[in-house]
Parts: structure tokens; C-alpha cells; sequence
């Protein structure tokens, strides 16, 4: 097994990790600077990065960004592959596969239509084992995490079609659970509990619980999706709306320095030309 893949199941086996989300290989680069064990990407992050609205980046450019982040770092990375961009388990498959060769150590895939809407249960079951048969067959051992986006998108029953169906994909062979934008306390013990021993990933995307509260739910890993991207966007958009509306350049007082960048890049361009 590939030591990054590897590596990545173990983080999966006990405690709580935070997975945050990169949109290009230098912030890929920075967070493993930091100390973070692994990262994933985001499809929103980088569908902004190339002028997109997010699930407007199509497949074979998103298989070329996976596989440049995972070049990238020495650390896992997971891949946002959005619903396997395809509906019909098959192409889910056969889509899942060329994923899991990119160099990822993970990889997750949604019940929800390119429309915005559930996929109708059964089917979405289908997805799922179609994309655990096609990771089982490259022998790869990448982690597959099945997601249910009632919460994203305000679905009735939400929590009710949420543990449903995290159940569901548990059995159909998922190793990590998700359900983007569960916020309960008490929903997301009651998941813990529905899919364990199977761990569950929860999303942060607004000053909320910490890393500790949710560790006391039984969250296993915590991912931040687009909000990454999102705060250095806003960074940037005060600086040039300043410029642009003052005259001034006051923006650029907390910007990270020239030097840190240069030196932190040129470090890590050398350990992947070595």
C-alpha cells in the first residue's frame, strides 16, 4: 500500500483530525508547512480559482488539479470529486477509478444530481457500491467517503434522510461518512453513533464548535471545504476594493512576506525536483 494512503487509514483509526482544504498546489504546499497530517481539496475553492461557479469545473480539468495536489505535498490528500461526474453507477465506476489513480489517498463522491437534488435512494445506494467495487479493484486501499447533502440543500428531514441514508452507504462499503452542514450537537452524535465504528467527517465553514467539541461528539475528521478559500478571497477583495475606492494601500499591511513565501516554495520545488 502507498505510504500516503496508508498513512491517511490511520488517521481514520482513532482520535479527531482536521483535513482543511487547499485550491491550488501553494496552499497545498503551506498547510503542510504548518504541521497539518493531510489535506483535501475543494471543488468550490478551485472552481472560484479558475473563474467557475463550484460543479462548473469539468472532469478531466478536475482530474488534472487532484493529481497536481497530490504531486504537490508529501502528506494525503482526498479528493472533492463532487458525484462522480456521472449519475448512473457505471460511468460513477469508471469515473471513481481514474480518481483513485491520480495519487490520492481518499476520495469522496455525493447523492446529489449536478440539478441540486437527491438522488432517489436506491440509486444512491448503487453509487456508492459501484464506486467501492471500482476503488476495491485497483487495490489501492483508497479511502472512500460516501456523502448525503440533505443539509446543503435544505432537503425537509434533513437529519432524518441524512442518517438514513449514512447508514445506507455504511453498508454498501463506505469508510468515512459525511453529511455537509449538520450542525446539532445532538444529530451528529446520534450519526457517531448510527455508523460507528465507521467514522464521520464534519464540515466547518463558519465560526462554530472546535475541534475539541466535536472530538467529545466522536467526530473522527473535520474538514472546512471552500471556507479556506473563501477568507483569502476576502482578503484579497478588501485590499483591491481599498485601491480601488480610497486611493490607499492599507491592505497590504498584513500581507505574508515576500521572503516567507519565497523561501517556504523554493524549499519545496527542490524536494520534489530531489
Amino acid at each position: 500500500m502507498d505510504p500516503k494512503i496508508a498513512a491517511f487509514r490511520a488517521l481514520h483509526e482513532k482520535g479527531c483530525f482536521v483535513l482543511p482544504n487547499p485550491w491550488d498546489p501553494g496552499s497545498a504546499v503551506y498547510l503542510e508547512h504548518l504541521g497539518f497530517k493531510a489535506v483535501a481539496t475543494t471543488s468550490a475553492g478551485f472552481a472560484f480559482s479558475q473563474a467557475l461557479p463550484d460543479a462548473g469545473v469539468p472532469l478531466e480539468k478536475m482530474l488534472r488539479h487532484v493529481e497536481e495536489i497530490a504531486a504537490a505535498t508529501r502528506i494525503p490528500v482526498n479528493a472533492d470529486f463532487q458525484n462522480g461526474y456521472a449519475d448512473q453507477p457505471e460511468q460513477v465506476a469508471a469515473n471513481v477509478t481514474r480518481c483513485a489513480r491520480t495519487g490520492v489517498a481518499g476520495l469522496s463522491i455525493e447523492d446529489s444530481t449536478s440539478a441540486g437534488k437527491l438522488y432517489d435512494r436506491s440509486l444512491a445506494i448503487e453509487r456508492v457500491q459501484a464506486a467501492r467495487k471500482a476503488i476495491d479493484a485497483t487495490g489501492s486501499g483508497v479511502v472512500f467517503t460516501a456523502r448525503c447533502e440533505a443539509f446543503l440543500l435544505g432537503v425537509p428531514d434533513a437529519a432524518k434522510i441524512a442518517l438514513d441514508r449514512l447508514v445506507a452507504f455504511a453498508e454498501a462499503g463506505a469508510d468515512c461518512l459525511y453529511a455537509p452542514g449538520v450542525r446539532d450537537p445532538e444529530t451528529i452524535a446520534a450519526i457517531v453513533k448510527a455508523v460507528a465504528p465507521r467514522p464521520i467527517n464534519v464540515l466547518v465553514g463558519a465560526p462554530g464548535p472546535t475541534v475539541s467539541q466535536l472530538a467529545s461528539l466522536g467526530v473522527r475528521r473535520i474538514s472546512v471545504g471552500g471556507a479556506l478559500a473563501r477568507a483569502a478571497w476576502a482578503g484579497f477583495v478588501r485590499a483591491a476594493r481599498e485601491i480601488l475606492e480610497q486611493g490607499t494601500f492599507g491592505g497590504f499591511a498584513g500581507a505574508t512576506p515576500f521572503g516567507e513565501l519565497e523561501t517556504l516554495f523554493k524549499t519545496a520545488a527542490g524536494t520534489r525536483a530531489g
